[in-house]
């Protein structure tokens, strides 16, 4: 996580009200969320909420949270469809927007790199109109002979498991993905257009054995036994429903619409930073929106090992417009039985866990686990 001087801080504060200001929050007449943004709104949305990038020790290509769809029955039977999902990390968060349906979604996290992986996605989603596409693109592999959209999708992933990687399809998606960005009219740096390269190269070469350990092209680290992408797709919700954003094209088409409409928007911001959810608090606020529900994963772990971080967080998470049903979504190693460390899927009240950080009833990571369920 970023550890801001007070200096940098003040700064930052600032630049939140220039952001409040410019997009029209202060003083202007309460608008509804719209039902696309503009490829302009899109981007400026992304770069007025966005801080400078942090360093994470893993790249986080993709989940290692085996049941990561256990929570979506309740969630859909306590929440509502229609309005704001919050996420960090990569493509879980799909299958959790697919299961929510809401009318925006948008997606922090401290690397850079996370929001180029989006944008990565946003272009293949709009190349493919179907999930064979998607994953002959994804991938750079080619289409396999008799593979239609009405295929499983552990038929389709097994079928793109033992083809082999393309170079050609590699070298044309990787332009067309460049220059659907650049026709949104999406200014990406070198430096950014070197992260893309990096992890469409990491797609490319390991295929949908794809894991989180992955050795990345930097020389990380890995962690072995997590699940492939191949895996978490076909996963299922513990009573043998697939909810994965590639288990029907229902799913897929969803997704896709979401995606060419602008309606999930990537930033970069820490969860303790002074700016991105402040900011964010502030345009759904302007626009009469509430959170549904926000997707944390482990960070709280995190923020609890660095010093006040996890404070900061939560007086963050406190300028969010809130309604009864708002709830949390976070991994505990150790969840629903899952042992070995790994990680599982809880559930808790945002409401309840504001009131109970501003009770004082916040003090460890502990705490925060007993409100979870």
């Amino acid at each position: 996580m970023i550890i801001l001087s007070r200096a940098a801080r003040s700064r930052a504060a600032s630049a939140v009200m220039f952001v409040i200001a410019a997009t029209g929050v202060v003083g202007a007449q309460t608008v509804r969320l719209p039902d696309r943004y503009s490829d302009q709104e899109f981007w400026k949305l992304i770069n007025d909420v966005s801080e400078v990038g942090g360093y994470f020790r893993s790249d986080n290509f993709l989940s290692n949270e085996r049941m990561f769809q256990y929570v979506i029955p309740e969630l859909q039977r306590i929440t509502r469809p229609g309005g704001v999902y919050l996420g960090v990390g990569p493509e879980q968060n799909f299958t959790y927007i697919v299961a929510l349906q809401p009318k925006v979604a948008i997606i922090f996290d401290i690397r850079r790199q996370n929001m180029i992986e989006h944008l990565m996605y946003k272009a293949l989603f709009e190349l493919a109109s179907d999930r064979v596409d998607f994953l002959s693109r994804l991938f750079c592999r080619a289409r396999p002979t008799a593979m239609d959209s009405a295929k499983t999708v552990a038929e389709l992933l097994q079928a793109y498991r033992v083809e082999q990687r393309d170079t050609a399809i590699a070298r044309r998606t990787q332009t067309a993905v460049k220059e659907t960005l650049a026709r949104h009219g999406f200014t990406l740096t070198p430096d950014d257009l070197k992260s893309l390269d990096y992890v469409y190269e990491v797609f490319c070469t390991a295929g949908p054995d794809l894991d989180y350990s992955y050795p990345n092209l930097r020389g990380g680290f890995g962690r072995g036994g997590m699940p492939s992408y191949a895996d978490l797709m076909t996963m299922t919700d513990g009573t043998g429903a697939q909810r994965s954003y590639l288990a029907t094209e229902a799913n897929y088409r969803l997704l896709r619409s979401m995606q060419q409409r602008n309606l999930i928007v990537p930033v970069v911001g820490d969860f303790a930073g002074p700016k991105a959810i402040r900011a964010v608090a502030q345009y759904l606020e302007s626009h009469n929106a509430t959170v549904t529900a926000f997707y944390t994963s482990n960070v709280e772990q995190y923020l609890f090992q660095q010093d006040d971080e996890w404070r900061r967080f939560y007086e963050n998470l406190a300028t969010l417009p809130l309604d009864s049903s708002s709830t949390f979504i976070r991994s505990v190693a150790g969840a629903r039985g899952f042992v070995f460390g790994r990680l599982g899927s809880v559930i808790s009240s945002m409401p309840e866990l504001v009131k109970a950080y501003k009770d004082g009833r916040i003090l460890t990571y502990a705490d925060i686990i007993q409100l979870s369920r």
